[in-house]
Order: structure tokens, then C-alpha cells, then sequence
């Protein structure tokens, strides 16, 4: 079964970003849990919640991919800003409870300066305060292209996160398409052999999501830059050849490119029936 949404406005709720996901033909998607740059969250209408639960009962969605913001960074060097990502994180994991057994998104974090491995512990401190046994989200890490002082440029990286969490039953990782091309996982060459490299390093059963963007760099370029499906450097072929990766399939497929609703609604209708070909 192929799944494939985009990133929807939450300003309007659940149920208008569920009504928005039809019009675009999507049966998932991506939203921030509050504005991308930070700031208060939009408080949650129960009425809303369960138009938009309906919603999705009644096209079969598959689960949807929070996003945090990405102010969100759980180790820097900066104990205020360490501070704001803790009790961001813990009000999103409070609040996604509102729509159980759905993922939500974040990315690492960046050390600045401080080296990966204070990063890497620093990260897994915060996800050990706030994971719970009774959490019915999964919580994704994402690949990052490796720009900067990012933590998660590699599947290692990621896995020694994983191996730091107590609760490694709430945690997945989202795998985006951009981002790992952009960190030196050649897709396009040998997606075969990346996928196999993934399995090995963190398992595909920790593989929860796939963000589906082209890329304007060329590979190993660290700089995290997405260009529309098939008008990138990752190419459209490639993307014939994920969608139809039988490892990947049952995933939600989250568009990230730079796109209008028409534009996302074309790639949804293209990527669709590339799936089904």
C-alpha cells in the first residue's frame, strides 16, 4: 500500500488540514506542531480532533508525521536553548496524545562546537526525560545532510542515539530523501546497497517515514537544499525506484518541495501512479 501527503498548515486544526490532504489526493501528512521557528502552540479543540478522526477513518489515512520545530535543538551548546527544546518536546509528546499512535518528527540537533559525541549524548538525555511507557507516539529521528555541526549525517550517528534510549521501543527514524543524497548515500546509484547499509547499521524495522524530496546538490554535498521531484540532481528515476522499493512500502511518503498546492497535488498524482505501475 502507497501512502503519500505533504506538509499541510495547522493553523486552521485537524480537520481542515484532513479536508486539505483530500483536495491534494493524499491519504497522510506532515505538519508543524507549532510555528516552525518556535513560539506558543495553537490550542487543541477536541470537537476538531474527532471531525478530523473521522476524517481519516473514513479514507483510510495512514498515521501523520508531526513535525517539531526546528528551533528545536536538544544539544546546544546553550542551556536556555537546551531548555526551550526539553519543554517543547515534552508539551508536543503531551499534545500529539491527542491523536494516539501517530509519529512525531524532529531533527537531532547541532552541537555547535561541541563535538557529535556530546551532541549524541546530550540528544538521548532529552528523549530519556520526556519518552513515557503509556506514549502512543513514535518518535522519528531524521537523517540530516550533514551541513554544519548537525548530528545525524550518518546511520551511525543516529544508532548511537538509539543506543542511549531507554524506551528504544517509542523511537523510528524518518529517512529523508534529500538529506541523505546531500550526506553521501548515493540513492541514485545504488539504492539497493543504501537500503542494505540502513538494515545493517540501525535495521529497516526502526524505518518509520520517508520525506521524498529531490535534491539541488550533487551528492556528498552537505547543504540540504530540496529541489520538485525529478527536477533535482537525486532524479526522476530514482524516485520511480523508491516508491516501488518493496523494503519501503506501507511507509507515509511526506513531500518536502518547494511547491505550491498544485504543485504537490501533480507530484502526489505522479508518485501514485508510479507506485502502481
Amino acid at each position: 500500500m502507497f501512502h503519500i501527503g505533504s506538509h499541510i498548515s495547522s493553523s486552521k486544526g485537524y480537520a481542515a488540514m484532513g479536508r486539505q490532504a483530500l483536495k491534494l489526493g493524499a491519504d497522510t501528512f506532515a505538519f508543524f506542531t507549532r510555528n516552525p521557528r518556535g513560539g506558543n502552540a495553537k490550542a487543541i479543540v477536541p470537537e476538531d480532533v474527532e471531525k478530523y478522526r473521522e476524517i481519516a477513518k473514513e479514507h483510510g489515512f495512514a498515521r501523520i508525521v508531526a513535525h517539531a520545530p526546528y528551533t528545536l535543538n536538544a544539544c546546544a551548546a546553550k542551556e536556555d536553548i537546551r531548555r526551550f527544546a526539553r519543554e517543547t518536546f515534552a508539551d508536543d509528546l503531551n499534545r500529539m496524545e491527542n491523536t494516539p499512535g501517530q509519529y512525531y518528527n524532529f531533527h537531532p540537533g547541532s552541537h555547535v562546537g561541541q563535538g557529535a559525541a556530546r551532541g549524541i549524548e546530550l540528544i538521548a538525555e532529552m528523549l530519556n526525560d520526556n519518552l513515557r511507557p503509556e506514549q502512543t507516539t513514535t518518535v522519528l529521528l531524521e537523517t540530516m545532510a550533514g551541513k554544519g555541526s548537525e548530528v545525524g549525517r550518518s546511520f551511525e550517528e543516529l544508532r548511537a542515539i538509539l543506543d542511549r534510549v531507554k524506551l528504544v521501543e517509542k523511537m523510528g527514524v524518518c529517512l529523508d530523501t534529500c538529506h541523505v543524497w546531500d550526506g553521501g548515500y548515493d540513492i541514485a546509484g545504488d539504492l539497493d546497497g543504501v537500503l542494505e547499509e540502513f538494515d545493517r547499521v540501525i535495521g529497516l524495522d526502526r524505518l518509520k517515514a520517508i520525506h521524498i524530496n529531490d535534491s539541488l546538490n550533487p551528492l556528498s554535498s552537505h547543504k540540504d537544499r530540496h529541489a520538485k521531484i525529478g527536477e533535482g540532481m537525486i532524479g526522476l528515476e530514482t524516485f520511480r525506484r523508491i516508491v516501488r522499493h518493496p523494503a519501503l512500502q506501507g511507509l507515509p511518503f511526506i513531500l518536502e518541495t518547494p511547491n505550491d498546492d498544485a504543485g504537490w497535488a501533480a507530484e502526489i498524482a505522479m508518485l501514485r501512479s508510479m507506485a502502481e505501475e
